[in-house]
């Protein structure tokens, strides 16, 4: 015998005092344990659950003298488990209750469900339905059973939409915790992979994961993240960014001071030297850290083609950053205060296209600058069929009739293009905002003082970064303090025959590889 109800009885004034605002003590009922009597679990799950259309109210016969009820949200659980592994043997009665021993547990090893906890408070009852489990109470029994049937449609493991690869695995990371963790132990098959768990977040009680090798990962640093996360105390957690901002060394600082990537190829290298990654249940993204500025411009290909084009794309990399961020501030510096450091026939030129142009280099830069920013912003918030449409035909119309209508120069949008291209090469996407969120100062400082002002910007922003740490590791690691040791993949790759030792600055175990590989000497064991 068994029927079902939704939870929606009770009143207002009961689904307000049932809410449990941050800081402030929980509902009574939440702090009571759990009772004997059928009618009293009854009363206390319709009390916490009240006006929840979404979750249900099974009773079930388990005998003719023991009663039960199973809650659950539906939705967020597979209701073939409930009603295969749990109302199926309960109803036919594999699962037996002495009635001379009211109290005796229940014989959940007879329950076809992996997962299965006892608790004896009604806050461990709710935070476990919540959680997606199946709560099952029996009327003389003061403990409740959570079977974890978590279930629900989510999005299956698919190719990364930020991080693209010609050559290299095709998976990334999903909005489900135990997927990501799971993609991880398919790349790193080592017990020395530890998963710490921990709950964040008052109102959305979010599972977040800490995850390191514990033979590599230097212990203090380990220490710290957990301190650190620990200290949190938020109403909700609803993606890794709200945690990048609440642990990291300088909130103030527009440089990124950690990694976050879908891809567990990226996730399994960073680990294999030492790092460590924060996972976060509901967002397909993972957090990497400590960090270095050198990390931000290297992609995952240039692990997986041969060092020679490796290098040569780096290369290119480094290039087309420093171009992104000034070469709109070299443009306006030259034509505005040092004309006389270009070719005669090239200024003429500029100086022609710009003769009926009503406003100086510093204005029509920034007017291309931002209109190129909008077009930017625009086709990232589009439809993708429609948003590339209008990025791509916004920028050469306007463009086009911008020139045409004397506003802006033709070399200027020259300019604006290759620096938005130049952008586009950097393969971290919070590390490209960076870049772009400068070039606007660097600009302004070129217009006032000219090329003063570019080294200005330059000098400023070095000593910051040479000041900036990620979770107590230099910004700058590898070139300041210098070490010979992460020199091997900064401004370039060696070949992996000669990466034989992890970097200096984040891990405990330096050694990675013999030196008998390709022939390598026992001199050249520093790489």
């Amino acid at each position: 015998m068994a029927d079902h109800t939704s939870g929606k009885s009770g009143s207002r004034h009961e689904e307000e005092k049932t809410h449990i605002p941050l800081g402030l003590p929980s509902p009574p009922i939440l702090r009571q344990p759990i009772g004997l009597t059928h009618e009293s679990h009854m009363l206390a799950v319709k009390d916490i659950f009240s006006d929840c259309s979404d979750v249900v109210f099974r009773n079930v016969m388990i005998s003719p003298e023991v009663q039960g009820v199973i809650v659950y949200i539906e939705g967020i659980v597979n209701s073939t488990d409930i009603q295969e592994h749990m109302l199926r043997p309960l109803i036919r009665g594999l699962v037996e209750q002495r009635t001379n021993e009211p109290e005796a547990p229940l014989d959940d090893t007879r329950v076809a469900l992996s997962q299965v906890k006892k608790v004896a408070t009604w806050a461990e009852a709710a935070d476990g339905v919540l959680e997606s489990s199946a709560l099952l109470l029996m009327n003389g029994s003061k403990e409740a059973w959570l079977f974890n049937v978590k279930g629900g449609v989510r999005r299956g493991v698919e190719e990364p939409q930020t991080e693209s690869v010609i050559r290299g695995p095709r998976e990334g990371f999903t909005e489900t915790l135990r997927v990501n963790t799971a993609l991880l132990r398919f790349k790193l098959k080592t017990p020395t992979l530890k998963m710490l768990s921990m709950t964040i977040g008052s109102d959305t009680k979010t599972n977040v994961v800490l995850s390191y090798l514990d033979d590599v990962a230097d212990p203090k640093l380990i220490k710290d993240v957990k301190k650190r996360l620990n200290k949190i105390k938020i109403d909700g957690i609803l993606e890794t960014g709200y945690i990048e901002e609440l642990i990291e060394d300088h909130p103030y600082s527009p440089f990124p001071q950690m990694h976050y990537t879908e891809r567990p190829d990226t996730v399994a290298g960073n680990l294999l030297e030492g790092r460590f990654a924060i996972f976060v249940d509901g967002s397909p993204f993972a957090l990497i850290g400590p960090v270095t500025m050198w990390q931000m411009l290297q992609a995952s290909e240039d692990y997986y083609e041969r060092f020679f084009i490796s290098n040569l794309i780096r290369w290119i990399r480094f290039l087309f950053v420093a171009i992104a961020l000034f070469l709109p501030a070299l443009y306006i510096s030259i034509t505005t205060f040092h004309q006389d450091m270009l070719p005669t026939t090239l200024i003429l030129s500029i100086a022609g296209a710009r003769e009926a142009i009503p406003f100086p280099a510093l204005v029509e830069a920034l007017i291309m600058e931002l209109s190129f920013e909008a077009l930017r912003e625009a086709g990232v918030r589009l439809p993708k069929t429609v948003g590339q449409a209008v990025s791509i035909l916004g920028a050469l119309v306007i463009g086009q009739a911008a020139v045409q209508a004397g506003i802006v120069s033709a070399p200027m949008v020259i300019i604006v293009s290759m620096t938005g291209i130049a952008s586009f090469t950097i393969p971290r996407f919070n590390f490209a905002i960076t870049v772009r969120l400068l070039r606007f100062p660097i600009m302004l400082l070129a217009g006032a003082l000219g090329l003063y002002g570019i080294v200005i910007g330059l000098v400023l922003i070095s000593v910051h970064l040479t000041q900036m740490t990620s979770f107590g590791v230099p910004y700058l690691s590898g070139l300041s303090p210098y070490s010979k040791t992460d020199t091997k993949d900064i401004v370039m790759r060696a070949p992996w025959w000669k990466m034989i030792n992890r970097p200096s600055t984040v891990h405990r175990d330096q050694k990675r590889m013999n030196t008998n590989i390709n022939g390598t000497p026992e001199s050249e064991e520093g790489w």
